[in-house]
């Protein structure tokens, strides 16, 4: 199959859930584990339609509107973590291609950040398991913003961590807060087909879509 050419970014913004690795089965597992051992009484259709959007703590306040302080939602947020890690540790594999591209990326010297909703202990099994933290420049976690996707921010302040001009950053993402989080945030996108088909991706706005990281190619 011919590869997917793109004039070389400046810098290169990549989610991670879905993106990095095909996870989203396995976060999905721990909210619903979740939700029931906390006795939610939330169906998974109710949970992606309502109440899965933003940062953990945006979805644990919507849970539990009782809990008015973010450290007692932080806490709560962090057993759902803790969750999915102990779930999905086992089973982690990069995406098809991924580890060859990324030393493609480094021999080029470009800038690498990851822009993820994950926390910082997401981001350090993810990256760690993999071993490819030393491709990153910077990391930025959803515990470090206000508002998540598809709000700007996240990609906004990863750009900012690696000094590059977001306009300038090509982003790489999986979902459509993602894709309008990066579209917010004046990016070009790459759409990664672990939720959406390539067609769907693209009519999400996406400038192209892989199923893996060897059918594209920097020119």
């Amino acid at each position: 199959m011919a590869q997917i050419q793109l004039p070389l970014p400046k810098a290169i913004l990549f989610d991670m859930d879905g993106t990095l690795v095909d996870n989203m089965h396995y976060h999905h597992i721990a909210w619903m584990q979740f939700i029931a051992a906390k006795k939610l009484n939330i169906d998974a259709e109710t949970f992606e339609r309502d109440y899965h959007k933003g940062t953990l703590i945006e979805v644990m306040a919507r849970f539990f509107p009782h809990l008015k302080n973010e450290a007692a939602l932080r806490k709560v947020g962090d057993e759902k973590e803790a969750l999915f890690r102990e779930i999905y540790r086992p089973h982690i594999k990069p995406i098809r291609g991924l580890l060859p591209f990324l030393e493609k990326l480094k021999a080029k010297k470009l800038p690498i950040g990851l822009a993820t909703m994950g926390d910082q202990n997401n981001i350090n099994m993810t990256l760690g398991e993999l071993g490819i933290e030393h491709y990153f420049n910077a990391t930025t976690g959803g515990h470090e913003v206000e508002r998540g996707k598809p709000q700007p921010d996240i990609f906004l302040k990863a750009a900012e961590k690696i000094g590059v001009n977001p306009a300038d950053c090509l982003a790489f993402e999986d979902t459509q807060s993602g894709i309008n989080s990066a579209q917010a945030a004046g990016m070009e996108v790459v759409g990664v087909a672990t939720q959406f088909s390539k067609a769907q991706l693209l009519a999400l706005g996406c400038c192209h879509a892989i199923t893996n990281y060897r059918e594209l190619k920097f020119i």
